[in-house]
């Protein structure tokens, strides 16, 4: 049993590293291609491009969605509306959004 999570666990660590060096050279291709030509810029290496996509990885976060596209923070507050009664639902709408979102009659501006 233990092996078999060793094996998967190698499997997936060079299948990670390959997909890397795939992703590596795509991007190194692609910037090398427009680039230059678009915007007169100088062509990159491999490392460079590399460097690129951590950097991006860094600056815009994950590639790739988790399963769902909301996020934590949403999902708990879905969770907590509705286990809301009506009553806290109004109360917390006025307190977000004021007059403006609230449910109930709609006043007549005075003149």
């Amino acid at each position: 049993m233990m092996r078999n999570r060793i094996a998967k666990g190698i499997k997936i660590a060079l299948l990670a590293i390959l997909a890397m060096a795939l992703f590596g050279f795509v991007v190194m291709g692609l910037w090398n291609w427009l680039m230059p030509a678009i915007f007169g810029l100088r062509i990159i290496g491999y490392w460079q491009a590399l460097g690129l996509v951590v950097l991006s990885k860094i600056l815009f976060g994950s590639f790739h969605s988790h399963g769902n596209s909301r996020p934590h923070w949403g999902r708990r507050m879905q969770a907590r509306w509705e286990r809301m009664t009506p009553e806290e639902r109004e109360k917390f709408q006025r307190a977000m959004w004021g007059p403006y979102c609230a449910p109930g009659p709609v006043e007549e501006p005075k003149l």
